[in-house]
């Protein structure tokens, strides 16, 4: 598995405050090991995110990620990050 990351998602993670980013990193190990690590709430979403799946950083951060597959390969790119009530007006 690759992991990449948008050009929207690293204009919002150097935005984030320390702990968030801290949180954030912490998770991306937890989610290389095992993406669907139970702490990681990872799940697919209905609606204006259709085709993203999310996981929690903090207790309303979200990271959310869209899969590709290319030949053997998957390849998971982190798009947007942001509070629960940011993603989800």
């Amino acid at each position: 598995m690759q992991v990449r990351f948008s050009r929207h998602f690293s204009k919002h993670y150097d935005k984030v405050a320390f702990n968030i980013k801290s949180a954030f990193d912490k998770r991306l190990k937890l989610f290389l090991k095992n993406p669907y690590y139970p702490q990681l709430n990872n799940h697919s979403l209905k609606g204006k995110y259709s085709g993203y799946r999310s996981i929690n950083i903090t207790g309303d951060w979200r990271a959310l990620y869209s899969e590709h597959f290319q030949q053997d390969n998957k390849i998971v790119i982190f798009e947007i990050l942001g509070t629960h009530s940011q993603l989800y007006k």
